[in-house]
């Protein structure tokens, strides 16, 4: 009986396995461009020169094909320095794989060209351009000189140092109530006036004032109590 019985269960299960066999599988290749195309496309619009590496697949994978697979990020990882890449098919089969991968952003940052003291006003001889990979510095880190002339020291600064927003605090440039110099530039003049401060604010931020004739106007706050208005 075990003689017939047992011939009998292979040839039930035998016909499955070629289908199995048979099935088109994925190109990992194909999915590792996947993933680079999605990196590209969040790097989009990033300072500098982006370059990506995106580590090969296991080969030892054998995933069914997929017609359309889409690439993700996993929870926690960016398209930023060392990161960590998936790409799923939704159907017919369905799977997720992940991938290692690397992005670089090698552009300008600012540094300090001169040792700071806490609380030492940030001229343009203070600060240097260099360049390097940002996804290898902390956050924050300055791209603009501009975006520190003119701001003070949160603590001293060491020669070299990457300047970051926070290691400066922007001055505050007009108080309530003060009075203010109105600049009033266009194209081809320039007008100078006084005013009063409505409000707080450091310098490059919107302010008002009021005029002597009871006129509010908006203008960028300045260094010493200069309201610039633009026309």
């Amino acid at each position: 009986m075990y003689r017939l019985f047992l011939p009998l269960l292979f040839s039930l299960l035998l016909p499955a396995l070629p289908a199995t066999a048979g099935e088109p599988r994925q190109d990992l290749d194909a999915l590792r461009q996947t993933a680079t195309g999605f990196l590209r496309e969040r790097a989009a619009g990033l300072p500098g020169n982006v370059d990506i590496e995106v580590d090969s697949f296991d080969p030892r994978l054998n995933l069914p094909a997929c017609p359309a697979p889409q690439a993700f990020l996993s929870r926690g990882s960016r398209a930023w320095g060392k990161t960590t890449v998936g790409v799923r098919c939704a159907g017919p089969a369905r799977w997720s794989v992940y991938v290692a991968a690397r992005v670089k952003i090698v552009a300008d940052y600012v540094v300090v060209a001169t040792p700071l003291a806490a609380g030492q006003l940030i001229g343009a001889a203070d600060v240097a351009t260099v360049q390097g990979d940002l996804t290898a510095l902390p956050a924050g880190v300055v791209t603009d000189p501009a975006q520190a002339v003119g701001r003070t020291a949160a603590r001293a600064l060491a020669l070299g140092t990457p300047l970051r927003e926070d290691t400066m605090r922007t001055q505050q440039a007009i108080r309530t109530g003060q009075t203010v110099q109105l600049v009033t530039v266009g194209p081809g003049f320039r007008i100078a006036g006084e005013g009063r401060a409505i409000g707080n604010a450091n310098a490059g931020q919107i302010a008002q004032a009021r005029t002597a004739g009871g006129q509010v106007v908006s203008g960028i706050a300045r260094l010493g109590g200069v309201l610039e208005v633009r026309f």
